[in-house]
């Protein structure tokens, strides 16, 4: 979980492969009329993030009575999206990717692909970020390379899982 720019799409993918396990992108749940809001620079609001975070939580609860794991990549940036996820499995584990705004604003400006853009957008998502304890999350740098952050939290999570 983290802002866009935080790196959880390459982490992510990087953690799934890993441990062996499903890989899915959020992003690639977000509803057209979402990402067309996106592309235009307007940020998303929690009603917009609602259906797509509800869509989210099924495919982890599918996945936990298959019992299959899976890793995915999504920016949870509230406390309240963090629990409607968990309602997909209430032993989730968040890892948080950390980073400050020049770092993800830098990042942002390198991406040429992708419908998130514009300082406006990435100062949305900081203003809605609410940052996770301890208790919720491994948190990790977006310093760190991506390797050393996903054996960062493979060290932790069997301790996050009881």
């Amino acid at each position: 979980m983290g802002v866009s720019g935080s790196g959880k799409s390459c982490v992510g993918a990087l953690l799934a492969r890993r441990l062996g396990v499903a890989f899915i992108d959020g992003d690639d749940y977000h509803s057209p009329t979402s990402v067309a809001k996106m592309a235009s620079g307007i940020p998303l609001d929690d009603e917009d993030r609602r259906e797509w975070l509800e869509t989210l939580a099924n495919l982890i609860d599918q996945s936990r009575r298959r019992n299959e794991s899976l890793v995915l990549a999504c920016s949870a940036l509230k406390q309240r999206y963090r629990e409607l996820l968990r309602r997909g499995d209430p032993e989730l584990v968040f890892l948080f990717l950390q980073g400050e705004r020049t770092q993800l604003r830098e990042r942002l400006a390198s991406r040429e692909e992708h419908f998130f853009r514009g300082d406006a957008m990435l100062d949305s998502q900081l203003r809605d970020l609410e940052i996770p304890g301890d208790h919720e999350a491994v948190t990790c740098s977006i310093g760190d390379a991506p390797d050393t952050i996903v054996d960062t939290f493979l060290e932790v999570l069997p301790r996050c899982r009881g």
